[in-house]
């Protein structure tokens, strides 16, 4: 077989990698603490689960609309109402698989050989990867920068060129749980004013875990970009429905029909009665994310503080998502190395990590870092001593997070 030369271009998302070797191990009899893949561990919501059921018993079978269908599409404005006061047409709403569709087409749309696509490093992987499978030149914003890894409006805006097509931004940030706060993004949003000819694809998808009572600074907030913003969000995080494989995103008007042709080329439709448990969660109580946040914080903290507790290792307090960003360069160990000790050397509890360590970019080379999820249930945080030949686990007692 002869393949197309740029799927050697087509990178991967390492926590599923992790997740096998993972696996691997439980099946060997080792227990594992799984704090790599970004999925809450509380249930989805009841009543979400019970109106999909209903769904089906009533016979929602079959094929709807590429885009979604307009119920579940309205459900989706109601909440961009309630949550931010921004008035969206239903026909600028598709309903995805997940988030990653809306990642995939966003980057097709505008990637070739000769575009450049900003994105931020560290940052979802798919970004990258999607770049580099279209031909186009990924742009990396440098999130380590900052010491709280948040945006930076004149950094970004500077990157900006003749050949940029799209800018991506994530907020909160995927793996750092950077938040960056709205007077930042004000000035982002209207530096982007000179640069009419850039599309920006927001992605949002923690937009509803965010710490400290702070509020999303979201770029619903700019009505004069819509004619070139697509706005990303969903299910997932917010409502614990990660398996159920669900996402909304707003388009600009010019781009629908290209984007629903993606859709029907690819998924034809979401499944039509996980459609009624999507409406189910927007329109019902908010609950279960208070809940969610309620614990969240607890657990934050808990980490926070353990993990600066031992020696060689920094961490910045996380502003939203669920993750914790420790540098451990201290340690005398690369971030790869770190989170394999954690896997195969823990003398009670393996430990499971993601690693953001990218030899390729200079800024990663002396400060390894690694993400931690926090949003697993921390009885036993991971306060890792790192003796001369393993690291311990860290009993934190009668924690109830």
């Amino acid at each position: 077989m002869k393949l197309a030369k740029n799927i050697q271009r087509l990178g991967t998302e390492s926590a599923f990698k992790i997740l096998a070797e993972a696996k691997k191990l439980e099946s060997e009899g080792k227990k594992i603490i799984h704090l790599s893949l970004g999925q809450p561990d509380f249930k989805s919501p009841k009543h979400v689960v019970e109106a999909t059921k209903k769904a089906l018993d009533d016979g929602h079978h079959g094929y709807v609309l590429p885009n979604g269908t307009i119920e579940c599409r309205q459900a989706v404005t109601r909440k961009i109402k309630k949550l931010y006061n921004a008035d969206i047409d239903p026909e600028r709403v598709i309903i995805m698989p997940g988030g990653k569709p809306t990642m995939y087409y966003a980057i097709t749309l505008f990637g070739e050989p000769g575009a450049e696509i900003i994105y931020p490093d560290p940052g979802f992987p798919i970004y990258e990867s999607m770049i580099n499978y279209t031909g186009a030149k990924p742009v990396p914003i440098n999130m380590l920068e900052n010491k709280d890894f948040s945006i930076n409006p004149e950094k970004v805006l500077s990157l900006i060129n003749e050949n940029t097509r799209l800018l991506i931004l994530n907020n909160p940030n995927n793996p750092t749980g950077a938040f960056t706060e709205k007077n930042k993004i004000d000035k982002l949003a209207e530096g982007l004013k000179k640069f009419p000819n850039v599309a920006i694809l927001s992605d949002e998808i923690y937009s509803r875990q965010i710490f400290d009572e702070k509020k999303m600074p979201t770029f619903f907030n700019y009505p004069y970009l819509y004619d070139r913003l697509i706005i990303l969000d969903g299910w997932s995080k917010a409502y614990s429905m990660t398996g159920w494989r669900l996402g909304w995103s707003v388009w600009p008007e010019k781009l629908i029909e290209h984007v629903i042709k993606f859709c029907v080329n690819n998924h034809s439709c979401v499944n039509a009665a996980i459609q009624h448990g999507a409406i189910a969660a927007l329109d019902g109580p908010d609950d279960p994310i208070n809940l969610m946040m309620e614990k969240f914080s607890k657990r934050r903290k808990l980490i926070f503080d353990g993990l600066n507790d031992i020696n060689g290792i920094e961490c910045v307090m996380p502003g939203g998502g669920f993750y914790a960003f420790p540098k451990v360069a201290d340690t005398g160990l690369s971030g790869i190395d770190f989170a394999k000790k954690c896997l195969y050397e823990a003398d009670l509890i393996y430990l499971y990590t993601v690693v953001v360590d990218d030899r390729k970019h200079d800024i990663h080379q002396e400060q390894p870092f690694l993400c931690l999820l926090y949003l697993k249930r921390p009885l036993v945080v991971c306060k890792l001593l790192l003796n001369s030949r393993s690291i311990r686990t860290y009993n934190s007692g009668s924690c109830v997070c």
